[in-house]
Parts: structure tokens; sequence; C-alpha cells
């Protein structure tokens, strides 16, 4: 929706504010509130609509008025219209504007102005100055460690991210566990269960927490498994698997983060690339809409034979919440009450951190591979800063604060949610059930959430729903998105939910273990947009010669990022890292390029928007899948087929990617015409075998005169343009036509 369907604000009427079904009084009085507004500040500036939104609009009233105002305020301004401004007073409050506050003269001097006008020029020192700026932000947050480094970065020719911290060691957990921000009995942990929508929200300490986290770290160690094993985590996001988490990186082991919602298959291919030698898995009872383990399809023994095959890590198993435990396990596995009492005689008894070299891995997560395997990506004990950066430069994520995104261990802001929150010195909320329904509204509200970050598909359930009415949502300063490409109309809603509190879009990668380009409560914020590269990150363009286009210029292409990058992987478990990251990369001021792959754009007003991916990878629901494992299950559904194509395609005015299959028949005489069963037998397969949140749209036929030779249509690139381009154009069509198909290709 656009702003071409609607009047500007000095052609409103009363009359049109009530045919919106506002009672005729109140439309009066709205109407007067406007007139003002414009009298001060004009009828389509940003000013116009901060006042607007401020003063004028709140959730009680209809979507369709903030609506009108919204786009009749911006009818002629152009591209990317601001939908939040930061406030002079309020900017100098947040972590950055006190440090520049603090710091600007000290680093900018005379051309220093104020946190606000100056916020540019500091993204640009903490790339140019990585030495300050990353001492003075280690500082800021009270990162500790046992060993400091000799140095912030020291670069390498044969090493293209260079070396960050070099003979530091710490522990992140240990930071995480620290009192130096808070007391031992400030709250870390809120969180509620599904179907509990009327109690009171469950607390935990941080001195409660820390005593859960030494506990589980002493029971691991009765499991007598050498120091940098793997231990896997494939459960909900809970308490419990904050603490294992927690724990395992105390104890100097590895953690393989494995999203729960993976089909046994998928979870035993992670299992043997990160060579696991024990699992923390949840069984699961059906409850609402919470997605669940397989397990209600097969018995324990069953599952976990299903899940570790021959390589027969033991199991550590909980039971689903408030439940207690009867199943039988295996010879090798072990019940959750059974392993916590291996360790009955340390309770209460500080563990000991492992202290490691930022070198050192502390967590393996997979993202999508274009081969069909997922690239195994180690974070090391360097990554966890890089996320909490993140949180305090960009979400403004303070002591005190509760920190609530919908989001797994098995995808990366799982691991971020943790140490953005913990090493900030705020609260962790979670909520164990689904995110999409009204008990969520509502744990949002009774837990207090200052920060609320989401997906796309989302809000898009949220507002289809309607599920925020009756909520108070005023205690979030601001919303975080990331993992799908947003709409403008969907996001100007959620925003309108916390009375105009902005979204920061944040756009980054596992493997640089947060984001690189995102917003900032500095900055004006446009909806669906990013307004800045990430603290520390630099971000190119390349244009159609395959280098980078002027910085400063508008443009789309393919990004590259500056190779420096703190956090940043510099190695994979299963594929040559230089290969896949910076073969075949321009070179730009003496350094190579790293490889990122999505098509980004640069506006005339200097924001970012994101364009979806360079290569066959897509984004579904938040969890970016390679083309080939969709078609590697989509093909053996049917023997009468020959081929299929998985493309993703978004919607017409942005949004999260809808997946399309399209397939080629052996016998194209013969083709199967019922679209549906189709998509049904394709949908049924992959969330047996891949992820049982996937779903395919639509599916559709294509018929390919194949002649003598038979080439996989995935890579008949030409033939994907089109049809990515004929469903755009045919998105609210459930079946598509013969002719209409014939015509498209």
């Amino acid at each position: 929706m656009g702003s071409e369907n609607y009047k500007s604000l000095d052609c409103i009427t009363t009359a049109d504010i009530a045919a919106l079904g506002i009672p005729p009084g109140k439309a009066d009085e709205l109407h007067s509130q406007l007139a003002g507004i414009i009298q001060s500040c004009g009828a389509g500036t940003p000013q116009t609509w901060h006042n607007i939104s401020k003063y004028l609009i709140n959730p009680e009233l209809p979507f369709s008025f903030h609506q009108m105002m919204y786009y009749g305020c911006y009818k002629y301004f152009g591209p990317d219209p601001p939908a939040w401004l930061p406030d002079p007073g309020g900017a100098n409050l947040t972590n950055v504007g006190k440090l520049l506050e603090e710091h600007g003269k000290e680093l900018f001097g005379s051309k220093y102005v104020d946190p606000i006008s100056s916020f540019l020029d500091f993204q640009e020192f903490s790339v140019s100055n990585p030495e300050v700026y990353w001492k003075t932000l280690f500082g800021k947050m009270n990162v500790f460690f046992s060993v400091p480094p000799e140095c912030i970065l020291r670069e390498d020719p044969s090493h293209p991210g260079g070396h960050w911290l070099p003979c530091a060691t710490t522990n992140p957990a240990k930071n995480c566990l620290s009192s130096v921000k808070r007391t031992l009995e400030d709250i870390a942990v809120i969180w509620r269960d599904e179907a509990e929508d009327e109690v009171p929200v469950n607390k935990m300490t941080l001195k409660e927490l820390r005593a859960s986290v030494w506990l589980v770290a002493h029971a691991i160690e009765t499991l007598k498994l050498e120091k940098g094993s793997a231990i896997a985590i494939a459960m909900p996001m809970n308490v419990n698997s904050v603490v294992i988490y927690l724990a395992i990186v105390l104890a100097g082991y590895i953690v393989v983060s494995i999203a729960d919602s993976f089909a046994p298959n998928e979870i035993s291919m992670r299992l043997q690339i990160s060579k696991a030698k024990a699992i923390f898995t949840q069984v699961l009872q059906l409850k609402g809409s919470v997605v669940e383990l397989s397990i209600k399809d097969t018995g324990i023994h069953d599952y976990l034979d299903r899940v570790v095959e021959a390589q027969s890590p033991m199991a550590i198993v909980i039971p689903s919440s408030g439940s207690s435990f009867s199943m039988n396990l295996r010879d090798n596995d072990i019940s959750w009450q059974s392993f916590l009492q291996r360790a009955n005689d340390s309770k209460e008894v500080e563990f000991v951190a492992v202290e490691q070299t930022t070198e050192a891995f502390t967590n393996i997560l997979f993202s999508s591979g274009t081969t069909g395997e997922p690239k195994a990506i180690p974070w090391t004990v360097s990554t966890p800063f890089k996320a909490a950066a993140d949180g305090w430069c960009h979400m403004d994520i303070r002591v005190g604060d509760v920190i609530c995104w919908p989001t797994n261990l098995g995808w990366m802001m799982g691991p971020w949610l943790v140490y953005a929150s913990l090493l900030n010195g705020a609260s962790i909320a979670l909520y164990s059930g689904s995110p999409l329904g009204s008990g969520f509204a509502k744990f949002v509200q009774d837990a207090e959430v200052t920060m609320l970050g989401v997906i796309p598909s989302i809000v898009r359930a949220w507002k289809s729903a309607n599920v925020t009415a009756f909520y108070d949502w005023s205690a979030i300063r601001c919303f975080a998105s990331t993992g799908e490409a947003s709409n403008v109309d969907e996001y100007l809603w959620l925003m309108g939910r916390a009375r105009y509190k902005p979204v920061i879009e944040y756009c980054g990668g596992t493997e640089i273990g947060g984001g690189f380009v995102t917003g900032s409560l500095l900055q004006q914020q446009s909806l669906a947009a990013f307004s800045t590269p990430a603290m520390g990150c630099s971000l190119f363009i390349l244009g159609d010669d395959g280098f980078p286009i002027p910085q400063d210029c508008p443009g789309i292409g393919e990004l590259a990022l500056g190779p420096l990058m703190f956090g940043a992987s510099s190695t994979l478990l299963n594929a040559n890292h230089y290969d896949i990251y910076f073969k075949q990369m321009p070179v730009w001021n003496g350094k190579v390029l790293r490889r990122h792959g999505d098509v980004f754009e640069r506006t005339s007003r200097g924001y970012y928007r994101a364009h979806g991916r360079a290569d066959d990878t897509m984004n579904l629901g938040g969890i970016k899948v390679s083309s080939v494992e969709i078609e590697r299950i989509c093909n053996s559904v049917n023997t009468c087929i020959l081929e299929t194509a998985a493309v993703g395609v978004p919607p017409p005015g942005g949004g999260p990617e809808r997946l399309v299959v399209a397939v080629v028949f052996k016998d194209t005489d013969k083709p199967i015409l019922d679209l549906s069963n189709l998509a049904a037998s394709f949908n049924s397969a992959l969330q047996k075998k891949l992820n049982p949140l996937f779903k395919v749209a639509r599916s559709v036929i294509l018929e390919v005169d194949l002649g003598t030779e038979v080439f996989p249509i995935r890579m008949e690139r030409d033939i994907v343009d089109k049809l990515k381009s004929f469903c755009l154009s045919s998105k609210e069509k459930e079946e598509i036509s013969l002719e209409e198909r014939d015509a498209c290709l």
C-alpha cells in the first residue's frame, strides 16, 4: 500500500476520519488536533509525522487511521520517509549518546557536535580506529579478561580477517554471570509456559542463575569428556537450555547448536559434522501449537536411535515442563534428574571457569550451504562480545532492560539473545510456546519487555489476528527485526502497538556473530530499511564490473564486506573458509573484500535495503536454507518427477519470501495437474525430513522441451527468473492455468 491511495493531510476532513468507523465526536476532536499540528509543522514533514505519532494516534484507534495519517503525511515526500525521529534529549541518554558526550571532543575535537549529528562520524571511526573503539567499548561494557590482549587487532596478509585480541584469555559465560553491573538479586531470566497465561511470570535472579549454571557444569564434568569436546543442545529456547548453554561454555566445552524443529536425520547430520560427544534434548508434550522433537511420532528409543545413528553420543533427556520423567532410555543415556544428582555434592559450589584464548571455539552453529550440507560455523571466545556490542550500540540494551526475541539456540539469534542480554546487564524474557498467539502478547506485557525482537513472518501473523489487542506494550523502548525482508505496512502497524517506538532493522549472519547493517536510536529510521553499517563494519556494493561503486552513491548490487570485522568467522569445519568468503573477491585499499551473498541497494537518501540472495539460498520464516536442500527432498516425492526447482518469491510490497516449487515430470504428455495435492506432498516430505516449519505456498508444473539431454531446471536461471516474475504478478492465485503458465514460459 502506498501514499498514492491517500489524501494529503491538509485535504483530510472530519467526514474522512469518521468514515473509518471513528465516532463523529472523536473524529472532530482528532481533526482539530491534526489541524493544530499542520499549522505548527506543515502538512508533510518528518516533524509533522513525529508529532502525529507522539500525540495524536494510539493503539486503540483503528489502524486505518494510522495509515491515513502516515501515508497522508508523506504523500509527496518521496522514498524512505522516516517513521521515527530521535529526540535530542533521549539521544543523550542512550549508551552511544553517553559515550559520545563523554568522549566526543576527545575523539573528534572541534568536529564533534552532538550524538545525533556526529553518529556517522563515530561509525566511521569504529572502522578506521579499531584499537581505540574496542578498548573504549569493552570498558563501557565491563568486559574482563584473565589475561589482557596484547593489542586489539594484528593484521596478517595471509589471514584476511586479521587476528583479534591476540594472547588474551577469558570466558564469555563467566562474563555473563558477573555481578559487576548488577546485584546478585537482580532478575536475570523471566519466563512463562504456554497455557499458563494467567499465572504470574517466573523469575530467576542472577544468584539463582549462577548456582544453576555451576551445578550443570559440575554435572558435565562427571561425564569425563575431554576438554574442548562438542556437546549438542537440541531443545526449545527455555530456562533449562539457557542454563545448559552457559554451563557448557563455562566448563570449557563447545556447544553444538541444533534447532529442535529439525527432523531426526537433519539433527543426526549436524551431530556427525560436529563430532558431538553428548546431546541435551527434551521430551515435549503436544501443547497448543508448540513444535516438538518428532517424539510424538515415535518412542524415545526410536527417536534417539534415529538422531544419533552411528555417531551414538549419550543423550541427557529432559522431561517437558512440569512433568515427571517416566520413559525407558537406552543404556548410555541419562535422565535430567539423574544427571543433576551426579553433582549433588557440588550444589552452591562455585565452578571455576575455564579461561581460553579468544580464538578457541565456544559454539558450532549451522548455516545453509549451497551443496545440500549445512556449513558448520564455529563461534570463538570473541564472537559473544560482538553480539553483545551490537546490542549495546544499536538496540541500546542497558542494565535493567528486559529483552525478548522468539528464537532458538539452533539459530544465531538464540546465542545472540543470551549474550546481548546478560553481558549488558539485562534480563532474558522467554516464552515456552508459540509466539503467534495472544498468550505471547500478554507475556510481553506482563514481563514488561523493553526490547522486543521479531521476524516479519511473526509480525504478519500478529497483525492478521490482531493478537495485541487489549495488551499494553508501552514498556517497549524499541523493536528489532531480522531474518527476512520487512513489509512497510506491517511494520507501521507494529510500531503503532507500542506508541511508535522505533524498529531497528538488523541484518547479519551466523558467520559474523551479529549484524553488518542495522539501525540506530541516534538516526532517523525508515520502515523496512537500514540506516547504518554496524559498528566496526564497512559495506561495499559491487557494480556490474565486480568492483565497489562509490560508497556515498546510490546503487544496487551484490554486497561485499570489509574483511576486518571483530567476532567474524575465520574457519569452517566442513568447507574451505577462504574459498567461500574471499576467493575471487575484489581488492579495495590493499585488502581483499569479504563475500556475503546478499543483493543490497543504497538509496538516494543513504538508507540500505535488502533484495534477497545472489545465490540459490532463500529465507523461509527467518531460516536460511539452500534450494538444493529443498529440491533433494521434493525430487523424491513421486517417481514421476524428473526435477524440481525451489524458488523463494517475495510478495509485492516486500515482506517474507514464499516458497514456490516448480516441477518437471518425466512424461511431459501426462503431467500430474492436481497442484494442491502436489504441494501437500511436498509439505509433508519437507516437514518430516527437513523442518516442520517449512511450507510450500504453491507448486507450479513446467513443460520444458528436454530434447535428448536432461538439465536440472534449477540450473536454468532464466526459467527461474521468469518463474519469480510470474509468481509475483499472480500472488493471489492458488492455481495457475496452463495457458497463463505457457504465456509466462
